[in-house]
């Protein structure tokens, strides 16, 4: 079996999407399993063993980039795929499996994909509520059961154990010493961020106590991590900025806690199966949690039902919500490290 898969944009969304590659290969000895993934994500899929070749789109956010996805179905016009499965709802993001040749494509509707899909799904969010579960169904027969969120294998990014002990001789680490990772950005907007000065005394408290603290982000998140650092009074390393994707996955591996807002980050620490605290804000654990026995997610209390939180951008002027107490992060980060003394 020879199968092409379009993959999301979103780093998390790629992290869940190892789980359709992993069901994939449990169903099919004999598969040949192909990626085509835009730039933000693309690294990930050097970290999943179950993805045999990958090929970066180098589209932008919001532009059709028609050539560029011509350019890909070029180069891909000889490998005969068997079944092309599409993850993304828009119509660009079909082109290419309709381009490969696949006698089967598959995907959700959408926006109106008729033609491009042969293989049409609908979206029933009663259904399929978690994302994860949403991508296993597209590779799955249509009359196949709902997958159960507890029967879907959870990602798992591999290590690059050398990198690994490269950048702890880098930030002068001890091997044995106890790191935890804060993350305090999201791609998404302010709504999903806890506030810096609420990560501030959490990176005191861990301070305090023995622990490195490194902040892990993107060069937008730098100036949230310098304010963090200010506002704790205390040393902390900040990567923000300075690591590429596979640092941040190798980073993390060697992290005893790693505490975060609902982001890219966050799901690449359960990928690489650490103790977690997610706090979710205006997002909901009820649709992309972490995948990861190890988490503990702690969810911001909203009571405004005019108001749609998962489109929030800002929670500025909303009323209803009552964010995750210092108090209740503080507890859960108590309750893990003292395993870990």
């Amino acid at each position: 079996m020879n199968i092409l898969v379009f993959s999301p944009s979103w780093v998390g969304d790629m992290v869940m999407a190892q789980t359709l590659f992993k069901v994939l290969h449990q169903q099919y000895a004999d598969l040949t399993l192909d990626v085509i993934a835009p730039p933000w994500p693309y690294d990930l899929l050097q970290r999943m063993p179950e993805v045999n070749h990958h090929y970066k789109i180098e589209v932008q956010r919001g532009k059709f980039s028609w050539q560029v996805r011509r350019d890909i179905a070029q180069k891909l016009q000889d490998k005969h795929y068997d079944w092309a499965i599409t993850l993304p709802v828009t119509w660009k993001s079909a082109l290419n499996g309709y381009w490969s040749g696949a006698p089967r494509r598959t995907g959700f509707l959408g926006e109106m994909r008729y033609g491009l899909l042969n293989d049409r799904r609908k979206l029933d969010p009663q259904k399929l509520p978690y994302m994860v579960q949403r991508y296993v169904y597209l590779g799955l027969e249509a009359g196949a059961p709902t997958p159960e969120l507890a029967n879907i294998p959870q990602p798992a990014l591999t290590v690059d154990k050398k990198n690994v002990s490269a950048w702890l001789q880098k930030l002068n680490i001890q091997q044995d010493q106890s790191i935890v990772a804060l993350m305090p950005g999201a791609e998404f907007g302010p709504a999903k961020r806890w506030p810096t000065e609420n990560y501030a005394q959490i990176a005191k408290d861990l301070v305090q106590s023995g622990r490195q603290v490194v902040i892990l982000g993107s060069p937008k998140d730098y100036e949230t991590a310098l304010e963090i650092e200010q506002k704790s009074d205390s040393q902390l390393i900040n990567l923000c900025g300075k690591t590429s994707l596979l640092d941040a996955v190798d980073l993390l591996s060697c992290a005893s806690l790693a505490i975060s807002n609902d982001s890219g980050l966050m799901h690449i620490a359960a990928a690489v199966g650490i103790p977690q605290i997610a706090i979710y804000r205006s997002s909901t654990p009820e649709f992309t949690p972490p995948l990861n026995d190890k988490a503990i997610i702690l969810q911001a209390e909203f009571n405004n039902p005019d108001v749609n939180r998962i489109k929030l951008k800002s929670l500025e002027g909303i009323t209803g919500f009552t964010d995750v107490p210092v108090a209740s992060v503080k507890l859960a980060m108590q309750s893990i490290l003292s395993h870990k003394a």
